[in-house]
């Protein structure tokens, strides 16, 4: 029996918990001042509302057990009430704006209850928050201001039920219809022609995809009627993945790419402004490096300023242990005859890998 076919529409429904959430930000004015109020002695922030109820944060100067360190709790100042919570108290780094978790309660909601008082349960923290002697060497103290965030999360009693209609999209082809486009030519309006290949492209499409075939086409010097172009000194294999990389955004796979090809490659790139297509050639080259074509390599990132790769061809010359045989490789000759502040560079990178 034929198994039936699933069909493309699927009803389904989702229970998930109304949560309100809110930072709450206790800028604490005059650390120094407040040191000294004793074990168990705390300030509190202003009172604010989330999720239907007040909340503040609790600071002890000296702790509420001790005076090692300062403790920090949310509190529930709604009376009669229960809350079920997830928190993260925060320290901010004043120097770079960001905030460091301290303690938090971020997978199990915590109950806050100020029905029952004799439990306590309606402040949540931690009394060893951070040692004081820690906390007045660091970036979290600064002009004598101390700053305590806490991210809250107010789960509400009464989950929100939805009911959602389960579409099975297909993926995108998109880039399979330009490529079918490109491969047919159909709707072209300019032909490029490249030691006597012939293809045709759409001008729209070119300058959308690169600022030099843009200035070409449309810009103020370009010839917004032109049907035929000629383009020097590239090979058309290149041009056609030049094209075939402007239209679906990706390259051969890298079986059917060699390292020759992936430098033309980097050059057409480079020349037609597709930072993209530069940067993966660059990554391919970067993990391709061998002794034999290293110096050709470098040559090449330092005449079209790919940093990366020029990073990445000096490390791997300097750590080989066969730099006498680099030295040796044709590529060496003609980095020197072309690029021969690149030399400096390879010193320096010694002298500093020795110096370490």
């Amino acid at each position: 029996m034929a198994s039936s076919q699933r069909p493309t529409e699927r009803r389904a429904s989702r229970c998930t918990p109304v949560m309100a959430r809110a930072t709450l930000v206790f800028d604490i004015v005059g650390y120094s001042l407040h040191k000294g109020m004793g074990a168990g002695k705390f300030i509190r922030s202003p009172r604010t509302s989330v999720g239907g109820y007040e909340w503040c944060i609790r600071y002890y100067p000296d702790g509420d057990e001790g005076e090692d360190h300062v403790s920090v709790y949310l509190e529930l100042l709604s009376k009669g009430a229960r809350a079920r919570s997830l928190f993260d108290l925060r320290l901010l780094n004043q120097a770079t704006g960001l905030s460091t978790s301290v303690t938090s309660c971020l997978k199990s909601p915590r109950v806050f209850d100020s029905v029952d008082t004799i439990k306590n349960k309606y402040a949540w923290g931690v009394h060893s928050f951070k040692k004081k002697s820690e906390l007045e060497n660091s970036p979290y103290l600064r002009d004598d201001h101390l700053i305590i965030e806490c991210d809250l999360s107010v789960i509400s009693n009464v989950p929100l039920v939805v009911e959602t209609v389960d579409i099975q999209v297909p993926p995108s082809d998109l880039a399979d219809n330009l490529g079918t486009w490109l491969e047919t030519g159909e709707e072209a309006d300019v032909t490029f022609n490249v030691r006597g290949e012939t293809f045709p492209a759409h001008k729209i499409l070119l300058a959308m995809r690169s600022p030099v075939f843009k200035a070409e086409l449309y810009g103020p010097m370009g010839n917004r009627t032109a049907r035929n172009i000629n383009v020097e000194d590239m090979q058309p294999a290149v041009f056609k993945e030049l094209l075939r990389f402007i239209y679906t955004d990706s390259l051969p796979s890298r079986d059917n790419l060699d390292d020759d090809m992936v430098k033309h490659l980097l050059v057409a790139a480079d020349r037609y402004a597709m930072e993209r297509m530069k940067m993966i050639c660059e990554g391919i080259l970067c993990r391709s490096l061998r002794v034999e074509t290293v110096a050709t390599t470098l040559a090449l990132a330092d005449q079209h300023q790919c940093s990366r790769l020029k990073e990445a061809c000096i490390e791997f010359i300097i750590t080989s242990n066969r730099m006498a045989d680099v030295v040796a490789s044709q590529g060496y000759a003609h980095l020197k005859r072309s690029c021969p502040a690149v030399l400096g560079d390879i010193l320096e990178s010694v002298t500093k890998s020795r110096t370490v």
